[in-house]
């Protein structure tokens, strides 16, 4: 009997319960979460989570919202998700604010904006690609532009793997930074390879992969998984676990967030037929070490161990990577829940198509 799913979904009951719709941020770690609540209904095949995800939407667009940067664009995913299942004119104008800061936002680097895009926040961070924005934009893009049949959407979806390698891959240890730097022409910082940065690309790519058509650019994304994730391999702790930064063990403390991202990736892999079944087992430890730390705060279960938001600080980068979990709380980052979910959803999904038992 599968005793782990049951988990994850008392995980997201709890969320809906400790997480007020209304009082999250329209941001990127809030999209991903309505993201994964989406995907969990449409496998169970129910409305379980309608209701939160519509809470938070009809709150913001109340309040007013911002798309002006890959963080603030990732929440469309959840306006997109709603506009398939009601006839509201507000969500379908929404998304369409989405595709159009896709379409006309300003191109720093070939046919890839500024991750901090025209914000408030951009005019003080140097232009740059952040190794986040494979998650927050090529997601959304990708899927709306197979499901819409968006031509010109396809385009900018399908090249984005190969531009991401090509920006953020270190050539010589195959794991991806953090950011790069335009006007320097460099990646940085150099040497130091943040856990969930590079769990954002495992992750992502997968989803990606389903979306794109079948050509050279998706046999490069599939190359592209495959080079990260055996580059990533020997990383692993042996209780399963990730760290902050997966360079310098223990210097750093195990992170759910880049640990279930991982598991995600590479059981979505396995699954599609994306990566070799020899990643089935890491990816299935490694969900399962997150899944078994799972503990109770305030009545409810609870995710912990999860690293805070985190920038490419200009000074001191590894002291950035290592205060996250000194200055900030480490619970219930709804990323994180996020990145457990599409690991739970795909350990499901590799039980019902009989993969595993």
């Amino acid at each position: 009997m599968d005793q782990l799913f049951p988990k994850i979904l008392e995980l997201a009951d709890a969320t809906t319960k400790r997480l007020v719709p209304e009082k999250l941020p329209w941001m990127w770690g809030e999209g991903l979460l309505m993201h994964a609540l989406g995907q969990l209904n449409d496998l169970l095949g129910d409305a379980r989570y309608t209701d939160y995800i519509k809470r938070y939407v009809d709150f913001h667009l109340k309040k007013g919202l911002r798309v002006d940067q890959s963080d603030t664009l990732a929440p469309i995913l959840a306006t997109y998700y709603l506009s398939k299942h009601f006839e509201n004119e507000d969500y379908r104008s929404v998304t369409d604010r989405g595709l159009t800061y896709i379409k006309h936002s300003k191109k720093i680097i070939h046919n890839m904006p500024n991750h901090l895009g025209h914000s408030l926040e951009g005019k003080f961070y140097p232009k740059s690609i952040w190794v986040d924005s494979i998650m927050m934009y090529g997601v959304f893009t990708s899927l709306y532009a197979r499901e819409q049949e968006e031509e010109w959407l396809m385009e900018f979806a399908k090249i984005q793997p190969e531009l991401f390698e090509k920006y953020l891959k270190a050539p010589d240890d195959k794991l991806f930074v953090h950011s790069y730097w335009v006007r320097l022409k460099k990646q940085y910082p150099q040497k130091l390879y943040w856990g969930r940065g590079n769990g954002w690309v495992v992750g992502a790519l997968p989803m990606l992969i389903d979306n794109l058509e079948n050509g050279q650019e998706r046999n490069k994304a599939i190359r592209i998984l495959q080079e990260l994730s055996e580059a990533l391999i020997s990383y692993q702790r042996p209780d399963g676990y990730f760290e902050t930064l997966l360079n310098k063990p223990g210097t750093t403390k195990k992170e759910s967030s880049a640990t279930a991202l991982i598991a995600s990736g590479w059981m979505h892999g396995v699954r599609s037929g994306y990566l070799d079944r020899n990643y089935l087992e890491p990816g299935l430890k490694a969900f399962k070490a997150v899944a078994a730390d799972l503990d109770f705060r305030d009545g409810l279960i609870s995710l912990g161990h999860i690293s805070g938001p985190t920038i490419p600080i200009p000074i001191f980068p590894k002291l950035g990577y290592k205060l996250q979990y000194t200055f900030q709380r480490s619970r219930d980052w709804s990323y994180g829940l996020a990145a457990l979910f599409f690991a739970g959803i795909e350990y499901k999904k590799l039980i019902i198509e009989g993969v595993i038992k």
